[in-house]
Order: structure tokens, then sequence, then C-alpha cells
């Protein structure tokens, strides 16, 4: 049976140059042109040229998690990179030296070298930019996700139809919440503390003043079950349940530390710090998590179109739906912080445009 193919997509880029810079990779698979893995991240002050390098390490550091054993094809715009890399150009300059080397350790064996034109490799140009929007504070000026067919959020009017309105409440604390521990989906399920009850109480009151809430959707865990009944029970609204929201699972991490995890297993937690595709042994893998909330997102504003949902969820899929929003790289949920009961409110209209209305924001 012959080996899988698969491309990797790299870009590297620096405003100033030097100047703040960051990479953007992907790794695509040859033949249907899914994306099997992508990695953004910010380097601090250097070249374009550094930032390039990078962004092919981090490509074929990929292809090493994720497809060891495909034939590979490399795709970049920097004519530089590749005519180096493909022993075709000298590598003069002093700072390029190591990085080609730490390359080419990490290409297999018969490796093709392309270049292309920048508009053919717009996707890892996209994830780059958006690491850098994201560091600088920027609404990301190219979105990952498709764009929506008209951006322009602040003027829109009632002719363009009414948008789904997601409210999405993080449950109040419990035992686990007040010691950091893990607490996913298939290990231990706490209820509220009093306090995390108090808090659901709270965001219930807050939704009551808002007024408009149409449906109340809910993890089917039990922390989220009880501060969607709190708010039902305020709002006078049923809950219906909804798998796709619920936390990732941890798997033999739930219910330890941090700290716990790290003295026990470095090594998988290095590995699940360092790639969104890599799980916890007996968990779920962040880019799974992604997909689910993504399927139950689109449930969400087809039976709801025009409404209002407060969606009572967890950590995890609560930041995937921002970063759905937003269109940004994977490694924007690292730099989310959700508070116990907190509100974030998105609105999808009916072309699909989407609008951060509110992040973490905690009722008083």
């Amino acid at each position: 049976m012959p080996a899988r193919r698969v491309i990797v997509e790299a870009d590297g880029g620096s405003r100033g140059n030097p100047g703040d810079a960051a990479y953007g990779a992907l790794v695509r698979d040859a033949d249907t042109g899914e994306v099997i893995a992508e990695r953004a991240e910010t380097i601090g002050i250097a070249t374009n040229n550094v930032a390039e390098y990078s962004g092919l390490i981090a490509g074929l550091e990929l292809v090493a998690d994720h497809v060891p054993e495909a034939e590979v094809e490399v795709r970049m715009d920097s004519k530089l990179v590749i005519e180096q890399m493909a022993g075709r150009w000298k590598i003069k300059h002093p700072d390029m030296r190591p990085l080609a080397v730490k390359a080419q350790g990490l290409a297999p064996f018969g490796t093709e070298w392309t270049w292309v034109p920048r508009a053919q490799n717009s996707a890892a140009d996209a994830l780059l930019n958006a690491a850098l929007d994201a560091a600088q504070g920027k609404t990301p000026a190219e979105p990952t996700a498709p764009a929506p067919k008209n951006p322009l959020v602040g003027w829109r009017d009632a002719s363009l139809g009414e948008p789904v309105t997601v409210i999405a409440l993080r449950h109040g604390i419990t035992p686990n919440t007040l010691e950091k521990r893990f607490c996913g989906s298939g290990g231990s399920d706490p209820g509220l503390t009093d306090e995390g009850v108090a808090q659901a109480e709270r965001a219930a009151a807050y939704l009551a003043r808002r007024g408009g809430v149409d449906a109340i959707v809910s993890s089917p865990l039990r922390r989220t079950q009880e501060t969607a009944q709190v708010v039902g029970d305020k709002l006078g609204v049923d809950t219906a349940i909804e798998d796709g929201f619920a936390e990732a699972a941890f798997g033999e991490w739930d219910g330890l530390t941090f700290a716990e995890v790290k003295e026990r297993w470095p090594e998988q937690l290095e590995a699940w710090l360092s790639s969104t595709a890599v799980a916890p042994k007996g968990g779920e893998p962040f880019d799974k998590v992604y997909k689910r909330v993504g399927r139950a997102r689109e449930r969400i504003v087809e039976t709801y179109a025009g409404k209002t949902v407060v969606v009572v969820s967890h950590v995890t899929p609560i930041k995937m739906l921002v970063r759905i929003a937003l269109g940004a790289p994977m490694q924007v949920i690292y730099r989310m912080e959700l508070a116990p009961a907190s509100l974030t409110t998105i609105q999808w209209w009916p072309d699909g445009t989407p609008s951060l209305r509110a992040f973490s924001y905690v009722p008083e």
C-alpha cells in the first residue's frame, strides 16, 4: 500500500524586519486537502527569514507528531528557504545555519521542496498574522475560518435578518474548581458548592433583568445541569441537553492538579501542552473538542434562528466558540481566562457573520 502523502504549508513574517515576528504552519492531506494539524506562534523580535525557518520547523514537527510515515512535500513562498533546503543555494547567514540544520534533521528522506506564489500560501500566512494580531491585541485580519460574506457587523440592520444570540454561561464553582483540578467528561462529576449555587443565582438574576431568553441548552454534566436548573427556574424556561458542549475528557488526569500530573507524567504533559492534537491517556484532544463544539454550534444556529439561547457549558467549549467567532488559530485558547459563572455573548447573523459582544462578564 503506498504511503500517505501530505503537504506542509509554512510561512513566517516580521512586522519591522526585524520586529514582532510569528510563524504559521499546517499539514494537509495531499489527496483530500483535509488539514491534519496546524500551529501558529509568536517568536518575539526576529527577521522575516528566521520566522520563515521557524514556520518550516514547526510544520515538519507536526508531520513527526501526526503522520510520521508519510511522504512529504513542503510548499512555501520563501524562495530563499526552499532553495537552501533543496541544496541549490548556499546558506551564508550565520543565523540561518542552525535553523536549516534543524529543519534538515526533521525532514523525512525524499522530501520535496516546492516554491509557490504567496497567493497559494494564504492559509499559513493567515495563521501567522492571526497570531501576531492576537499578541498585539488586535482582531485577526484574516481568519482561518471561512470569511463571512459581509464582515461589517456594525453596519447591520433588520433588513439582514435577526442573529442567533448565544450567551455562553460557564458553570458555578465546584470543589474541583476551588482546588484547580482537571475536571472533564468521563471522570469525576462534582456538583456545585454553596458558592457555586450563589454564582448561578447571580447569573440568573442578571439574565432575568436582561430578558429575552428563548431557550437554555446545557452540557450533560452535573455542574452545568445544576447551573442551568437555577437559571431555568428563575426564567421559567426548560433546559435541553446538548452533548457537544461537554467539557473535554482528561482521562487519567481527571481529578488531579497540574502539579500532580507534571510529577507523574512530565513527558505526556509536555506533549499535551505542545500540540492540541495530543490527549491525556484515555482523554480527548482539543482538536476533537473543537470539531464537536463546532457541530453543536451549527445545531444551535439552525434550531434557534433569530432567538437568544443560554448555553451552559465549560471552559474549553466556550473558548472554542470564541475561537470559531474570531476565526483565530487554535493557540488563542491558551490566551483566554474564563471566570466561573461568567457570561460570554456571541451573535451569528443569517449570512454566517459572527460578532463577539462580551467575554467572561461576571454579574454582581
